[in-house]
């Protein structure tokens, strides 16, 4: 697949690399002769300087050949990204993508705008990730939470602490003592460990601090969750570091939830600026968040969460660590350096954020085949979750699935036939038209698209 990323920033870079590694032909455009030296130097890329808008530069980098356009110029304003997108499309490009910063444009009525305009997709990263901080905190035991079949299966991710009393045993030792009509009721697809993911034999064992990716059926995550030790926690008190966009997103969708809501900010006047913005249940405070006085006379004892937004990484682990000594158990943290993720983990973070990961994995389902519905990072960790929807005569319907030679490094995990939805095992057999949930590592992601085509 030719694929063209015009900006060589942050989000660019990270889909140069992740895309290139499934051998797509990669071209990237940046005016920063830097940046675009420092991307060659780590891949076999192509790369152009010039302007991001120029109707020159587009035709120089070949967009009117590519399959895939993809607009996130760093540190300019969002019109660059469309006009290229347009431009792009106008040029022959198959399908085009671009990076907004501004919310309002992902309204039904504004996207439909775009999409006429050809731009098969916006995404404000921001948005995304303050989207996936509000959904993990709705959970009451789960690190998150996703749903399949319209919520009657269910993908959960579990993260096991000192008390969990299936530590150190091996996952037949777990099923063994588990009524054998409960076990049909789920399975367990892979197992977190440090900064591996892995998909476990019946001998491996359960290890502190591992986190476990289930599928179940809905009325079974909470019997999940006694499984593996977890306590049920309501998030009504957060206390929010940083006033930055995601921050205030985040203070506006927890308040619509019913939370009580403050934010801590040092600048006075972002502090004034939010109080404007935000609903007057938000409590806006002005003060260094790195001040433990502070944070315990605003009350973070009483907190059942803690989410650290500020723009620096170190401060953000470091701010939920304390946090956590004040009892608070649900931490939260923006970390955009992808070494620190494991760090931050170690040190018992229990959410981490990172927009360039979540982005990327909305990206790479256009470079997939037309069947694939969603793909989805699931955090911590290096898998992803793809749903497809099964065309007729395609290879995977021609054996059960145990039958399918299918990569060892991913499952076939669910199943939603008509109104039915089923976990699928091993005597399963998929049809044509089905949806099915396939839980995999990145690597094999083009080996699992040709099953489907």
């Amino acid at each position: 697949m030719r694929i063209v990323i015009d900006g060589a920033g942050e989000v660019g870079s990270h889909l140069a690399k992740m895309l290139r590694a499934e051998s797509n032909d990669i071209m990237v455009i940046d005016s920063d002769a830097q940046r675009l030296e420092k991307l060659a130097a780590t891949l076999d890329i192509d790369t152009l300087q010039g302007s991001p808008s120029s109707l020159s530069v587009l035709k120089q980098a070949g967009v009117g050949k590519a399959d895939l356009f993809i607009a996130v110029f760093p540190n300019a304003g969002q019109e660059i990204n469309i006009v290229s997108a347009v431009m792009a499309k106008n040029l022959g490009a198959a399908k085009v993508i671009a990076r907004i910063s501004e919310e309002e444009f992902l309204t039904p009525e504004n996207k439909l705008i775009f999409k006429q305009m050809g731009i098969e997709l916006m995404f404000y990263p921001e948005k995304i990730a303050a989207d996936e901080i509000v959904s993990s905190l709705k959970q009451s035991t789960a690190l998150e939470l996703m749903d399949f079949a319209r919520g009657q299966l269910q993908i959960a991710l579990f993260r096991l602490d000192e008390n969990s009393p299936v530590l150190d045993l091996k996952l037949s030792e777990f099923f063994s003592s588990i009524d054998p009509a409960e076990i049909k009721k789920f399975r367990i697809l892979a197992i977190k460990r440090e900064d591996r993911t892995i998909m476990p034999k019946m001998e491996t064992k359960f290890r502190f601090s591992d986190v476990v990716f289930t599928i179940s059926t809905k009325d079974t995550v909470e019997q999940l969750s006694e499984y593996f030790g977890k306590t049920k926690i309501s998030t009504r008190r957060a206390m929010i570091l940083g006033g930055t966009p995601i921050a205030c997103m985040v203070a506006r969708d927890l308040s619509r939830l019913g939370i009580s809501v403050c934010i801590i900010d040092k600048s006075k006047e972002r502090c004034n600026y939010l109080s404007e913005v935000l609903p007057d249940s938000v409590r806006i405070i002005n003060g260094d968040g790195r001040n433990s006085d502070l944070l315990y006379d605003e009350g973070i004892s009483s907190c059942d969460a803690f989410i650290a937004l500020t723009n620096r990484d170190e401060g953000n682990v470091l701010a939920c660590v304390v946090a956590k000594k004040f009892g608070v158990p649900r931490t939260v943290a923006e970390v955009e350096n992808i070494e620190y993720i494991s760090l931050a983990e170690e040190m018992g973070v229990g959410t981490v954020i990172n927009k360039k990961l979540i982005t990327a994995s909305r990206i790479f389902r256009f470079t997939l085949s037309g069947k694939t519905r969603f793909v989805r990072y699931l955090t911590g960790s290096n898998a992803e979750l793809i749903e497809y929807t099964v065309s007729p005569d395609s290879e995977i319907t021609k054996y059960p699935v145990k039958d399918l030679d299918f990569p060892k490094n991913a499952i076939i995990c669910g199943v939603q036939r008509g109104s039915q939805a089923m976990i699928a095992v091993g005597d399963t057999r998929i049809e044509a038209y089905d949806k099915v949930a396939v839980f995999a590592l990145p690597e094999n992601l083009k080996e699992i698209d040709r099953f489907f085509k």
